[in-house]
């Protein structure tokens, strides 16, 4: 089977091969998926999450969404992260939390993928997108 990123965010459901079937017979935009099985997301303020993507590496790059009004741009992160993150004003989702998620080569008005995942199951290093986040942060200071 193919890697895609539908069959990568599947494997976060309960049963992948029911829930992906669902999600392409339905063809829902959005459907919810547990966070802290495969990845947690970390939310960030909008104004500062665009910048800090900006300021990764395209090539480091894991999956990344936001939703209509760009308050939030979450990225997808190593499970455990939401337990340990702090920061002003970030929302993190882990164990115990569903996000609901838009598909991966479908289009939502409500949330939309500024990076897809691609199936690869690369997520966002905390390391760079640390650093990017003072790097966005900074750059907000300078106003």
């Amino acid at each position: 089977m193919e890697s895609t990123g539908l069959h990568w965010l599947a494997q976060a459901a309960p049963d992948p091969d029911a829930f992906r079937e669902q999600w392409e017979r339905t063809g829902l935009g959005l459907m919810p998926l547990p966070a802290g099985r495969r990845w947690d997301v970390l939310a960030v303020p909008g104004r500062l999450g665009r910048p800090a993507l900006g300021v990764l590496d395209p090539r480091t790059w894991g999956p990344v969404l936001t939703d209509s009004g760009g308050e939030y741009v979450s990225f997808l992160v190593p499970v455990g992260t939401a337990a340990r993150w702090t920061g002003t004003g970030v929302r993190s989702a882990g164990k115990g939390t569903w996000i609901v998620l838009p598909h991966p080569e479908r289009g939502s008005r409500a949330v939309r993928w500024l990076v897809p995942p691609d199936g690869s199951g690369r997520l966002n290093d905390l390391v760079l997108l640390e650093l990017a986040l003072h790097e966005a942060a900074a750059g907000l200071s300078d106003w």
